[in-house]
This record gives structure tokens, sequence and C-alpha cells, in this order.
């Protein structure tokens, strides 16, 4: 992702949906909210009155023991004490209601709320503990298999506890689009195997919730929201990032009604607090699946994720010794070298080992050095792209247009990051290969704005068949291991240089130093010199042998002078004299 790619309306409008507050939930459940310290009734969804057998209005303010048993609530509030805030447990089954219906309970708390959701359970719930369920998938698994077959596998035990007609293992690349990496489907469907989705599929603030809410479900992808009685708590609304049923955004439930599907699930997978991907669920025609059942997929999903983080954590510590080495080797030169520049200019194929890249430039000086293939020409404009993203710790793009410019033939070359070096213009250039060819999407992957009534809105896909696009010029993305390495290298080369610029001064206040001595001891000597002329005059004729001692002193004196300033021109002390 480059750092000048700027925003479009289409994608902040994504990432600006208040999607946890919807104030309704799906049509398949009821909600009570009541106070955490007395059991009062605060909020109900418009519906509960008729399990209730009491009108929906007259709910609030009531207490919530006249319509649940006392061992019920204390179930409930034992399990939201154990679960902590902000952590919706599935508590026990229960008959609620005048009808006595048997309903699954699931609560949380919240600020000064405690939110009970009611699900009528199916008739065909299966009678088998959630963890005995999730037991059996997990020992389904092939954990020392190979990758692709692990997620094979993940997606036939979820297809097997479920029933849906279509499970699909969606995987987030880096640019945050999702990709189809193992499928189970009914015979007749088409296949997504492979396919592409692009990230407004899946906008930040959904993947922010999915974080939060490991299982997502729709049973009726028609349903009509039922609304929340009072929508606020106080002056904000009432949030519902934690609510099981709280109802979906109308793009989502159309979005599915064009792929054709009447219920979906969702299980989050999630390595290292981040949304790494999902087993997302889909049948053509609505579809229950009891409260135990998802809380054994809930179960086995929390399995893969710790499966997925080893793998990831594995990857990253032979990415890091692979790099660390390289950076090690290289500190090792640079800090013995007696000119920094000039060993830096020398050692860029270590460094562009450290990030797996095609080629590296270096500009220092106003000097350009190269090693691999690089782009030539007129730099111009990769040097401005790089100054117009100083303000990031490392500028990078995977896309040549973002940095070519006229006179520039990039060779193929498409990613550039690039390093500063402290001074302005200074820079390390690390480059990869554009990978041309095709991307195979679900459908053409751009979204559209459609006039309402009330001005445009965002329109999810119509079409999901196979959607093909050419792309060339661009490379492997930067991952955020890359990143990650690329600042150390930074900081690297940064602390080296310092240091050697440290090294540079204190070396030049010696030479100071000594030359500053030097010249005290010749002044000394030439002084020694001339007393030495001036007692030549001092000496009576016919005293030879007092004149040959001075005489002596003084060619002495003489060659001291003339090996002191050879030491000093890098002569051997005794050269003779030019």
């Amino acid at each position: 992702m480059s750092h000048s790619s700027a925003r479009s309306p289409l994608t902040a409008d994504c990432l600006t949906e208040p999607v946890q507050y919807a104030g309704a939930i799906q049509a398949h459940g009821y909600l009570v909210s009541c106070s955490r310290s007395d059991w009062t009734i605060r909020h109900v969804s418009e519906n509960l009155g008729g399990l209730l057998g009491v009108p929906t209005e007259s709910l609030p303010g009531m207490p919530l023991q006249e319509f649940v048993e006392a061992d019920v609530l204390q179930r409930i509030s034992d399990a939201v004490a154990a679960a902590g805030v902000d952590t919706a447990q599935r508590v026990c089954t229960a008959n609620i209601g005048a009808l006595m219906t048997v309903c699954d309970v699931t609560a949380h708390a919240a600020q000064d709320l405690l939110h009970i959701e009611l699900e009528p359970q199916p008739r065909d719930a299966g009678r088998l503990p959630p963890t005995a369920l999730a037991q059996r998938m997990i020992s389904g698994l092939d954990v020392a298999g190979d990758w692709p077959g692990f997620f094979g596998a993940v997606a036939r035990q979820v297809h097997e506890l479920t029933g849906y007609d279509r499970v699909m293992v969606y995987r987030f690349r880096e640019d945050d689009s999702g990709e189809v990496i193992a499928e189970v489907h009914a015979d007749g469907m088409e296949p997504y195997l492979g396919l592409r989705y692009p990230a407004t599929d899946i906008p930040p603030p959904a993947r922010r919730l999915y974080l939060r809410n490991r299982i997502r479900i729709i049973p009726d992808a028609s349903y009509t929201p039922v609304p929340v009685l009072p929508a606020t708590a106080g002056d904000e609304p009432l949030d519902m990032s934690q609510h099981v049923l709280r109802s979906v955004a109308p793009v989502h439930l159309e979005y599915l009604r064009n792929m054709g599907v009447a219920a979906s699930m969702s299980i989050s997978i999630i390595s290292g607090g981040r949304l790494w991907g999902l087993v997302a669920c889909h049948h053509r025609s609505p579809r229950r699946v009891p409260a135990a059942t998802r809380v054994a997929a809930d179960l086995f999903g929390m399995f893969v994720s710790m499966r997925v983080a080893a793998r990831e954590q594995e990857l990253a510590v032979e990415r890091f010794d692979r790099a660390q080495q390289l950076r090690d080797a290289l500190v090792l030169r640079l800090a013995s070298a007696s000119d920094f520049d000039l060993a830096l200019s020398g050692e860029l194929a270590q460094a562009r080992g450290v990030l797996e890249c095609d080629g590296a430039m270096l500009r220092l000086g106003g000097r350009w050095h190269q090693d691999g293939l690089v782009p030539t020409g007129e730099l111009s404009s990769l040097l401005g792209w790089a100054a117009a993203g100083e303000g990031a710790p490392v500028p990078h793009t995977d896309a040549a247009a973002d940095w070519e410019g006229p006179g520039l033939d990039a060779h193929g070359l498409a990613g550039v990051l690039a390093i500063p070096l402290g001074a302005p213009g200074e820079w390390l250039f690390l480059f990869r290969c554009g990978q041309a060819g095709q991307v195979h999407w679900a459908g053409e992957p751009h979204k559209a704005m459609v006039p309402t009534d009330d001005g445009v809105r965002l329109a999810p896909r119509r079409s999901f068949a196979l959607w093909k696009e050419e792309v060339r010029g661009r490379s492997r993305p930067w991952s955020r291991a890359d990143l990650h390495g690329a600042e150390r290298l930074h900081q690297i080369l940064r602390e080296q240089r310092s240091r050697a610029r440290a090294r540079g001064a204190e070396l030049a206040e010696l030479e100071d130093r000594y030359q500053r001595r030097r010249l005290q001891e010749q002044k000394a000597r030439l002084d020694g010199v001339s007393s030495l002329l001036a007692g030549l005059v001092d000496v009576e004729v016919g005293d030879v042998e007092r004149l040959e001692r001075q005489i002596g002193r003084l060619e002495g004196e003489l060659r001291g002078l003339i090996r002191q300033s050879a030491r000093a021109r890098g002569e051997p002390a005794d050269a003779p004299p030019a």
C-alpha cells in the first residue's frame, strides 16, 4: 500500500459506518436489558411483550424477577461475573414467558447494564454438549499436515457440524482484500475456491466487530429488523457491539441476497490480535443453528486460531532469524569500516537480502550506487516520491505508477521501499519486480453509489461471476514483517552512521592534538637550532674541539627536523630530503 494513495469517498464511507449502533435486533430472538444492580428493565426489543404475555411498552421500569425465575437470574449473574465485562456468554436453556417457551439464554454486561438475549430453541437442537462437539471436530484435523490440507479439513468439519450448503475458509490479504483458500459446497453450486473479494466487501467497522464477536449468525437474510426500545442509553445510542442478535446493516443483507444466500454464519480466525480470516457459511434457504452448536463452532474456531497463530509465529521467527543474520553481518562490516559511506555503498547486496528484494540503490553525497536490478534514466520522480512520504517511517508502495516518471525506465520493477539516511536527498531504495498476471475476483470488485430519495448510498455488487483483472506494474506487497524489518534496518544504519561520525570526530580531535604537539616540538627544535647558530658566533678562533661539538649538535637537530617532517608527509623517517 502506498504512502501516497488517497482514500476514495467510497472507502471513507465504509470506514465510518456505525454498525455497532444498529438500534434493532434480528427477528429470531428477543432482547431485554436491565440494571445490573437491581434487575430493573431498561431496554426491550419490540417483540418481547409477545413472549412474556404483556404489552411491550409497559416493560421498561418493571423488575425482571416478575418474568424470569430466580434460579435462571442467578445463573445469569454467575455466568456474567465469571466471563467479565463485554463478553457474551451462553448461560443456559430456560422456559420463558407465559407459554414456557424453551429458550437459549445468552448474556453479557456492559457498563451498568446487563443484556440478556433469548432465542427459542429449534426442535432439532442436538443433545451433545458443545465441548464434545468441538473435540470431535478437532480430532478430525491433521495438524501435522500441509496448510491447504488443514484448511480443507476445517471447512469439512464446519460443514458436517452445521449443515450449511457452502463453507469457505476466507483469508485476508495485506491490502485487506480476501481470498477463498478452502471450500466445501453442495452439488450444483458454483465454486468460489481461489476467488478474491475486495476489501470493501468487509469494511473496517465490520472487521473490528468480527474481532469482538467471534461468531455471527443470520438465520434469515430477509428478516424485518425488530426495534429496541428505547434505542438510546442516556444521550448516546445503545452500543450493541457484543449482542448476538444485533441487526445487520441493510447493505450486507442485500449483498447476501444478491449472492443467493438466505442464511449465513461466520467464525472468526484471529492471529496476533488481528483478524486473519473467517470461516464463512452460506445456505440457500433460512437456517437456524442452535446456540450449543454455535458454542462448539466457537471453541473449534479458537483452536483453529491458535494453530494459525502458532504457524504464523513459526514463519515470523524463521524470517526474523534469517534477516537478523544478514543484519548482524552488515553491522559487523560497517562497524569496522574506516569510511561508513564507502562501506555502505559496497554492502547493497547484503542490505537487499534483508528484505528479499531484487535491487538496491543508494544515494549519498549526490552520487548513486547500485546493486541488482534497478531503474535507470531520470530518477527525479523517484526522489520526489520518496520526499513526499518523508512523514512515514519508511515510504513504500507496490505500484510502479506511484514513482515512475518521464525519462525513467523501471525495467519491470514495481515495488519500492525507501529508507531515509538522515540528510535531505540521501536514501537507500529497495526494489521488487512486478508480478504480471490475472486476479480472479468473485464479480466486478468496484462497488457503486446509487441515487436514493436521501441522496446516494453504497450499493453491493449484484454479480459474483468470475471477473478477471489483468494486473501489471505491481509487486508482491510489503508485509508487516517487511516494514518492521525495514524500520529496524533504518535504525541500524542511523546508529552506525552516527557512530562512524562520532569516531571520525574523535579521530579528527586526536589528529588536531597531535599536530599541535608536533608544531610545538618543531618550534622547540627550531629554537634550539637558533641557539646553536648563535653559539657558533661565540666560539673563539682556534677552539676547534668546541666548534666541532656545536656543529655536531646542530647537525643532530637538523636531522631530527627532517625526520619529523617526513613522518608528517607519510614518508619513511629515514628518507633523504627532496
